[in-house]
């Protein structure tokens, strides 16, 4: 992949952990002078230095098993981001880009379409990766900005955290989850005054309604 990225002739940076890999990567500096390769640990990677200025579309393979944390680091940056493109798990993958009261919506689908617009591009068979993996993989395109564009202001920790409480326990009710934060009789007006029943559930929520609610609740 960063072979074909590199015959682009555009500006590649190949973010790599593995020493092994990465001296492979850098063998193909003498063929690209295009492209850099950066050692070490992508969630600790410095988006913004790496830029340094531009605009930027990812692409990779994200080790599965730390994925979501991959993410969240990744949309610390998503100012500068345009597009990215990635193969995950396909489970993950359906959570990414799963609508409301969809089996698979929860907090990583809102986290993730609070930055960008996921689609789930196709999947990929077992037998395309060697040793073959025990789970299905898809490749994702996420596409900046998402919905925070049209939020207005944000405290965007706050409501993560706030979006992280409404899912705590996914077949409770908003009333449930959310009885550390307020009153169950404050949480059912507020939910009466958003048009939403008093059993509501957060997998019924879409980002903007998750924004009134928190809003009003002044959480």
């Amino acid at each position: 992949m960063t072979e074909y990225l590199a015959a682009t002739g555009a500006p590649v940076y190949a973010v790599e952990l593995d020493a092994a890999l990465a001296r492979k990567l850098q063998h193909l500096t003498r063929q690209y002078s295009n492209l850099t390769v950066v050692p070490g640990d992508i969630l600790q990677a410095d988006i913004k230095k790496i830029a340094n200025g531009k605009r930027v579309r990812i692409y990779g393979n994200l080790p599965y098993y730390i994925t979501s944390p991959i993410l969240h680091q990744l949309f610390t940056f998503a100012d500068l981001i345009d597009e990215m493109h990635i193969v995950i798990q396909t489970e993950v993958a359906e959570r990414l880009a799963a609508s409301p009261t969809s089996k698979a919506y929860g907090y990583l689908s809102v986290a993730t379409q609070l930055y960008a617009r996921p689609e789930l591009v196709f999947e990929i068979p077992r037998e395309a990766f060697s040793p073959p993996p025990e789970v299905g993989s898809a490749l994702v395109s996420l596409r900046f900005p998402g919905e925070r564009a049209r939020l207005g202001e944000l405290d965007e920790a706050k409501f993560l955290d706030f979006v992280k409480s409404c899912f705590a326990q996914k077949r409770k009710t908003l009333v449930n989850n959310l009885r550390s934060l307020a009153s169950p009789d404050r949480v059912r007006k507020v939910l009466e005054e958003l048009g939403l029943r008093p059993d509501a559930r957060a997998e019924q929520l879409n980002l903007p309604l998750f924004e009134a609610l928190q809003s009003q609740l002044e959480i």
